[in-house]
């Protein structure tokens, strides 16, 4: 401390100096509007430079996480197209809404709002009836499943995630045609669970569940997850299957809305024997 006071004793000219001087540049600025304006302009430089490539840096990483969503995006829409049965040309073909296996129509959404936390998770689109979107369309991504429209409104729709105590989807084991209801115990936002397969299913650790196709929502084959677990329930008959999703329902952007084109003729034809 005596130190500096003795430095401060020296050199207190030049110090007053300096202080003098700093004063007189800062009385300078905001006397004159012209350096003023300089001053605040060459400020704003710098920071803006740094926040321009603090951005950049973060836009640079963003985008390659982006251009792999991309990619595989692409193929499950490539690989939607290539199964179609006309003889569509697939050069014109529209991505954001296209037809595949003659039945379906797909159109493109993005996710503004994502619960998952609670037993009875929400998700909300940025497309609604002004989109020809309506309740009881399917919804996933190029993982997998999301969820189903429940309700909508012009600009937007709700989606009941398959991350809810009330959600139940008909699924299978890919490898064989064995089929359960999939369903949400609220434990974890990695597993769902398939109940009713049967104990004679070839029921194995890794292998893959997809859409069953046993309804006029969701298209046959659409992925889910693997068994990472099983057990077989009180009656001995069933399986409780544990399934691990390959979406990570806590991170959606963008998703996929597919709409059955034989919905109404469907439900037509199953309602036959109740009129």
């Amino acid at each position: 401390m005596q130190q500096i006071i003795n430095f401060i004793i020296r050199n207190k000219t030049s110090l007053l100096f300096l202080l003098l001087f700093g004063v007189s540049i800062g009385l300078t600025i905001q006397s004159h509007s012209y350096h003023k304006s300089k001053f605040i302009n060459s400020a704003n430089f710098l920071t803006g430079g740094i926040y321009e490539s603090a951005s950049g840096i973060s836009d640079y990483f963003n985008l390659r996480s982006q251009n792999d969503i991309l990619i595989e995006e692409n193929n499950l829409l490539r690989s939607q197209l290539l199964n179609r049965n006309d003889s569509t040309n697939l050069n014109t073909a529209h991505i954001d809404t296209i037809s595949f296996n003659g039945n379906y129509r797909v159109q493109s959404a993005r996710v503004i709002n994502n619960n998952y936390a609670a037993s009875k998770n929400y998700i909300t689109l940025n497309k609604g009836q002004n989109d020809s979107i309506k309740e009881d369309l399917a919804v996933i991504t190029s993982k997998g499943i999301v969820g189903i429209v429940d309700n909508t409104s012009n600009g937007y729709s709700r989606v009941l995630s398959i991350l809810n105590t009330r959600s139940s989807i008909n699924a299978q084991l890919k490898s064989t045609n064995h089929i359960g209801s999939l369903e949400w115990d609220a434990k974890s936002s990695e597993m769902v669970q398939l109940t009713d397969i049967s104990k004679f299913a070839p029921v194995k650790e890794g292998d893959t569940i997809v859409t069953g196709g046993q309804s006029s929502i969701f298209p046959q084959g659409i992925s889910i997850g693997t068994i990472d677990s099983y057990v077989l329930d009180i009656s001995g008959d069933t399986y409780t299957v544990q399934v691990k999703l390959f979406n990570d329902m806590t991170n959606l952007g963008h998703v996929y809305i597919i709409e059955n084109l034989d919905k109404a003729e469907i439900q037509r034809i199953e309602r036959t024997d109740d009129e």
